[in-house]
């Protein structure tokens, strides 16, 4: 169940859409964690205790974090007003809208909404 102001999902970015298919292949082998494919360059599930995606259309070179919430636009004003970066203004995906941010030590994170 997403909760408001809790992490959601963690991304793990690979650098083609070849090795999308390549680890999600090795987790559904080693952990049996089964896929749903949003595109050939996103795949997600929710069998990895927290949900996790696959994903070959960001230029990240770490997993991201992302934290859902209930009213996307008062939590970037929070991220604003304390600090934060932002570094991908809001934009639509398959199920929603998201941003992404930096804290204030560096650390990129994202926020999603319906």
């Amino acid at each position: 169940m997403t909760k408001h102001n809790q992490i959601d999902v963690i991304e793990f970015p690979v650098d083609t859409d070849d090795k999308l298919k390549t680890t999600k292949d090795f987790f559904t082998n080693v952990f049996g964690w089964n896929y749903t494919d949003w595109s050939n360059t996103y795949s997600d599930t929710t069998e990895s205790g927290t949900s996790s995606g696959i994903n070959s259309d960001q230029h990240q070179s770490m997993p991201l974090t992302v934290v859902y919430s209930e009213n996307l636009e008062q939590t970037k004003e929070k991220v604003l007003q304390n600090g934060g970066k932002i570094i991908v203004d809001t934009y639509n995906f398959p199920g929603g809208k998201r941003f992404h941010f930096t804290e204030p030590s560096g650390n990129e994170l994202a926020v999603w909404s319906e």
